[in-house]
């Protein structure tokens, strides 16, 4: 009976280190959001993942206008994801520096400030209410083990960022950007 108890309360211990250790780096993010600090961003980021969830969004939209018209043989739809992800993913190279993901965590505005585009705004990570512990674990949805999805809101406005578990601890993955958005950024790829 005493290693079922010692069992338990050691699963529920690192579930609690598990959870809290997540709470505290979004907490982390959130105030390197608000402060504008840069380098503190991009240390709780992992930029190649963050590049590849914008790639995958533009390519599954891509594909799903292209299906509007006629459907794709399935031939077609590997050619269109090999030679469509180098496409996007030099788009996304330029849309994913540490000033452009800085501005887009902080005020919402998807684009390139260099070369002032912007595709669109959504929710922010700045505007999100971190004072309220229970209103931000309600917006907490797991995706794997290592891995769980922060909603901004509610809406078709609202964006959400996912954070990935690394030995360092969680970092910045993932962009979830609104359908419109993501739209106007297909728009912008070559449809040939």
């Amino acid at each position: 009976m005493k290693w079922i108890v010692g069992t338990l309360a050691v699963v529920l211990t690192i579930l609690l280190v598990y959870a809290g250790s997540a709470l505290i780096s979004i907490l982390g993010l959130v105030s390197a959001v608000r402060n504008g600090d840069v380098a503190q961003i991009m240390t709780r980021t992992d930029l190649p993942r963050v590049r590849h969830s914008l790639v995958e969004q533009l390519i599954t939209a891509y594909l799903e206008r292209l299906e509007q018209k006629r459907p794709l043989r399935p031939i077609e739809g590997m050619a269109i994801t090999s030679l469509g992800t180098t496409i996007a993913d030099d788009f996304a190279t330029k849309l994913v520096t540490p000033e452009n993901l800085s501005v887009l965590l902080r005020s919402g505005t998807v684009g390139n400030a260099a070369e002032n585009i912007s595709f669109g705004t959504m929710s922010s990570l700045a505007d999100l209410d971190a004072s309220n512990i229970f209103v931000l674990l309600g917006r907490i949805r797991p995706i794997k083990p290592d891995e769980f999805g922060l909603g901004f809101g509610r809406g078709e406005n609202a964006g959400s960022i996912s954070m990935h578990f690394e030995w360092t601890g969680w970092k910045l993955s993932g962009v979830g950007l609104p359908q419109r958005i993501v739209a106007n950024m297909v728009d912008r790829l070559p449809t040939r």
